[in-house]
């Protein structure tokens, strides 16, 4: 895929035991919004309903033969998948979409880190997911790998399959790309060494929740910002001062539902920063039909980095563009979120929740100043905890 030439893309995901298919549905809206950042326009979703996928095609062959024959009468380029798709799975759903490339959740996600990443490091890091993503795949990445390379030295004179040299490879670079990435490492935690004991916040979220906007708002800098998944890739760090208590704050890589593995453990170093903060701005989209789901992808991606154990202030945002439906007391549909005015919602979320929070909106600056004076009350206190002897600064 590429931004500057726009390909047809077709949506598949199941609907298993448990799941609601409007739930789905919204999976496919987000991958559509994935595979438009990575520059292919969402053209049909298919969804098949089953206890789980299928072990060989991930679905049935029917619903499969369905999808083949749509994309080659209608010129499709891509045929993404909502799941990670093993190596035999894409095998043979390639025998039968012939015509368009298959394409699994994470290898899309993989490819939009690699458009995104501009600093070397953060190349390094996607390059390294790649590898290793690559990996166990390879038998279905060449179409060379039964040739034998033989000659002398090779042990029982058998030669050596072109797979097997291929793995080699992809084993060597993914070593050196550790020992590279370990030594960028070190200096980076030496930079955040010199930083000294500044107080430290950190913004997390999901991806496209406004996490930059706010970073530009409160440091008034120039961060990167705008409405496409992944927008940010490196860690930006900046002193902020409020009112006269200064501390450092960090606009980090959005979390996403199913966050390829290889991602996480690749980015893992850059986010030190989130692991090291004092405290977390969790940054909401409060307009998102599926928000707390997005929470619990946050919340979960904390706890396996490590990071599940930190204080955390919660922030919805886009306040501005949240939408309900007024509930009719008549109706025998329960009422949801979907029928909640925002009144209800605050007064729910601050008498339920157990973390401090606040409603603003980052682009039409609603709340900035409460949000401001917040930030500036858990910062002062822990300055004056870790500074007894400069509480005359407020």
């Amino acid at each position: 895929m590429t931004e500057n030439k726009i390909e047809k893309a077709v949506f598949i995901g199941i609907v298993k035991n448990g799941d609601e298919e409007w739930k789905v549905k919204e999976y496919l809206e987000e991958l559509a919004f994935l595979a438009e950042t990575a520059g292919a326009t969402g053209d049909r979703r298919f969804i098949q309903r089953l206890d789980k996928p299928e072990k060989s095609t991930y679905i049935r062959s029917g619903k499969l033969q369905e999808i083949a024959d749509y994309c080659e009468e209608n010129d499709i380029k891509y045929a993404i998948f909502d799941d990670e798709l093993t190596g035999m799975q894409q095998r043979n759903i390639e025998k039968i979409i012939k015509s368009s490339a298959v394409i699994d959740r994470t290898s899309l996600i993989l490819e939009i880190f690699a458009q995104r990443a501009k600093t070397a490091y953060a190349k390094m890091q996607v390059e390294l997911a790649k590898y290793n993503y690559m990996l166990p795949r390879l038998a279905g990445m060449w179409t060379h790998l039964e040739r034998q390379r033989g000659g002398m030295g090779t042990r029982g004179g058998m030669g050596e399959t072109q797979i097997e040299v291929d793995r080699r490879i992809v084993k060597d670079k993914i070593t050196r790309l550790k020992e590279q990435l370990k030594k960028v490492d070190r200096q980076m935690a030496t930079q955040r060494g010199n930083r000294g004991s500044m107080v430290r916040l950190a913004l997390v979220g999901y991806t496209n929740v406004g996490k930059s906007t706010l970073m530009n708002l409160l440091a008034k800098s120039d961060v990167f910002a705008e409405n496409k998944l992944f927008a940010t890739l490196d860690t930006t760090v900046r002193k902020v001062v409020i009112e006269n208590v200064p501390f450092l704050l960090s606009d980090t890589v959005g979390f996403i539902r199913k966050l390829p593995t290889q991602l996480i453990e690749a980015f893992k170093s850059t986010l030190d920063e989130v692991r090291e903060a004092d405290i977390l701005i969790h940054v909401v989209d409060i307009s998102h039909p599926d928000f707390e789901d997005q929470m619990k992808v946050v919340e979960k991606t904390l706890q396996d980095i490590g990071a599940g154990n930190k204080p955390v202030y919660v922030v919805f945002n886009k306040i501005d563009q949240y939408t309900w439906e007024e509930y009719d007391e008549f109706s025998l549909e329960p009422k949801n979120k979907r029928n909640v005015s925002l009144d209800e919602m605050k007064n729910s979320w601050i008498a339920d929740e157990k973390s401090p929070c606040i409603f603003i909106s980052a682009t039409k600056k609603i709340g900035i100043d409460k949000l401001k004076n917040d930030i500036y009350k858990m910062v002062a206190e822990i300055h004056a905890g870790r500074y007894p002897f400069n509480n005359f600064l407020w």
